[in-house]
């Protein structure tokens, strides 16, 4: 090896050196005494907000300076209250945090007026895991099965509040041919919980993640009160759904397949975490670094565990990807999912 090439190399070194101590530096005298809020875009109590918490409480020690980690809950239109916040009034400062579902992007790509943002201009730090969409249906029904719900003669009342239990049973009705009835207007799966109880819709739809730990009390209960799952997405390592009929294997047609394909691309990001657009790229590999750092945490995992919290990394890099193949779907995909 000669002398050229290992001035060259030492070089390469020391300037990598320099640029991670100018990073934990400008951390460090950036973030010390300071607070960084977590905007959910969902109301206490349900899955996103549990997640976000457990985050919270784990990820400022891996933030130069230890800065302060609060959560709010701004919820409102499934999450796009809080995501155009993120997108057009949080300052650009690395102090605000968004968490919102990503089931938001999509809609974007479909031309939904309700959306004013651009996904592909946010930070985006990461997610804790993927999802597994599922259907599930109260006992008081007399449906149990995937077949029962296919064979039923009238409409199925859902709740609906974010992308997930609002647009994923229209999806069913129209690749699988379901009756669901989408009740719409609630502000989050705690509050479709309560309505299924008091039996005021008939079933949901929403993250397997969520439902195993928020409904735990639905999914053991007995008669007419048991929540009884019968349909998923995704292959989750749990007993518990492991016969549950998949939606992709269940979905019959090529353009039945695309379309449900290209819906579920948002869950391979779930509960992600991102900042406002133009907040500068030292700070968003900051937070990158210590959120991945909080994900690896022994006491974060632990905690996870024991809230039977499924945790599953995914990085800032990987979700920029999937939001780019999102808003690329094809026509023909957008106009069957319009």
């Amino acid at each position: 090896m000669n002398k050229k090439f290992l001035r060259l190399v030492k070089l390469v070194l020391g300037l990598f050196v320099c640029v991670s101590a100018s990073a934990t530096a400008l951390g460090e005298e950036f973030y010390k005494g300071k607070t960084i809020v977590f905007i959910v875009g969902f109301p206490p109590g349900g899955g996103y907000d549990i997640y976000t918490r457990a985050v919270a409480r784990h990820m400022g020690k891996y933030i130069p300076g230890n800065p302060t980690l609060i959560v709010q809950n701004m919820d409102g239109s499934g999450t796009l209250v809080g995501a155009h916040y993120i997108y057009s009034r949080a300052k650009p400062d690395g102090l605000t945090v968004g968490v919102w579902d990503s089931g938001q992007v999509l809609k974007q790509a479909l031309g939904d007026r309700a959306i004013k943002f651009k996904a592909d201009k946010f930070g985006w730090i990461g997610a804790p895991n993927k999802g597994f969409p599922t259907c599930a249906i109260m006992g008081f029904t007399g449906l149990r099965t995937l077949k029962d719900v296919l064979n039923s003669k009238k409409p199925i009342k859902t709740g609906g509040s974010g992308v997930v239990t609002h647009d994923l049973p229209k999806i069913l009705n129209l690749i699988l041919g379901t009756k669901f009835d989408v009740i719409s207007g609630y502000e989050g799966t705690s509050s479709i919980r309560m309505a299924m109880q008091v039996r005021q819709v008939d079933g949901a739809c929403w993250n397997w993640e969520s439902i195993r730990v928020t409904a735990r009390s639905m999914l053991d209960a007995k008669g007419d009160d048991k929540l009884i799952p019968f349909i998923i997405h995704g292959d989750p390592q749990d007993p518990e759904v492991k016969d549950l009929p998949r939606m992709t294997e269940v979905v019959k047609g090529n353009e039945n397949h695309a379309t449900l394909n290209a819906y579920l691309l948002s869950y391979d990001f779930q509960r992600p975490f991102m900042l406002p657009p133009g907040t500068l790229k030292e700070q968003l590999g900051i937070l990158r670094k210590a959120f991945k750092a909080t994900l690896e945490d022994p006491g974060f995992l632990a905690e996870a565990k024991r809230s039977e919290l499924d945790i599953d990394y995914v990085s800032g890099e990987e979700i920029e990807k999937l939001v780019a193949q999102i808003l690329a779907i094809s026509p023909r995909t957008k106009k069957s999912l319009q």
